[in-house]
């Protein structure tokens, strides 16, 4: 079961394509794929500071694009992979929405709290992840075990694991899961259930932390609570963020501006 046609007719195609710069063509190709991906991840920050100011965040698509699109703000997961699966479907694409397990900087076992999608092309089956705040996808990555994508900061490759596939990276000497996942579909209704728990619950990551991440095709930029940090080729920077620079760092590294003297508040500030 898919999502009703009427969810992607109501998408604004024109305002999200201006959001991300793209001016390229629109058919349901792979190097169409990659090309909106890339210039997805690259433009829209991942953020969850609604979750730190009280706000709910809602799935549907009336509002995710009116806060990713128009009110030029970022999201986490849900939101990020929501608006471009209505993006995919709407420019002819055949995709499933799966869910994933979070294994990144996890020692425990963590919930399914993870959207992604998997995007069919005459090539074969293609994850398309525009929403982890990680070491995510920059571009879609064929659903092939074994195979590493060498990037800017590290190679990422898929591997089996039972039922499960598993996205992995390696930089350097280090290697680390990122997420798992079965091609099981998931409805919207359960992407309802896995949002709750991620922006309401008191142990998850998000109601506990700032998290902010944006690639580029030279690393990534991201702030941790008061951290932010500088990923390249030749290292990580790290930089502390004082209370008064927040809503500075907030609008010049990521474009996300919110009104003067906003506070933010979650234990990872708070301590």
């Amino acid at each position: 079961m898919q999502p009703s046609t009427q969810d992607s007719a109501s998408l604004d195609l024109d305002a999200y394509l201006a959001r991300i710069g793209y001016r390229g063509a629109l058919a349901a190709t792979r190097e169409v794929l990659d090309a909106l991906h890339a210039a997805h991840v690259y433009s829209i920050p991942f953020e969850n500071l609604d979750v730190l100011l009280g706000r709910p965040i809602r799935l549907d698509l009336a509002s995710v694009q009116a806060k990713l699109v128009r009110a030029r703000r970022g999201g986490y997961c849900f939101e990020h992979n929501t608006l471009f699966a209505a993006v995919l479907r709407r420019l002819g694409f055949k995709l499933t929405t799966l869910i994933a397990r979070v294994r990144f900087q996890r020692s425990d076992t963590g919930p399914r709290s993870h959207m992604l999608s998997l995007v069919e092309l005459p090539e074969g089956p293609f994850i398309a992840d525009v929403g982890f705040g990680g070491p995510g996808l920059l571009q879609p990555l064929p659903l092939v075990e074994g195979e590493g994508h060498a990037r800017v900061l590290d190679v990422i490759g898929l591997r089996r694991e039972g039922s499960s596939w598993v996205l992995a990276s390696r930089a350097g000497e280090v290697c680390q899961d990122i997420y798992a996942f079965t091609l099981e579909e998931h409805l919207p209704i359960d992407y309802e259930v896995a949002n709750h728990y991620t922006s309401t619950h008191p142990s998850s990551l998000f109601v506990n932390n700032l998290i902010v991440a944006l690639p580029s095709p030279e690393g990534r930029v991201t702030l941790r609570n008061r951290e932010l940090g500088f990923w390249r080729v030749d290292g990580v920077e790290r930089v502390s963020v004082h209370d008064d620079a927040l809503l500075d760092v907030l609008r010049e590294r990521f474009g996300l501006e919110l009104p003067a003297g906003t506070r933010l508040s979650c234990a990872g500030l708070d301590s």
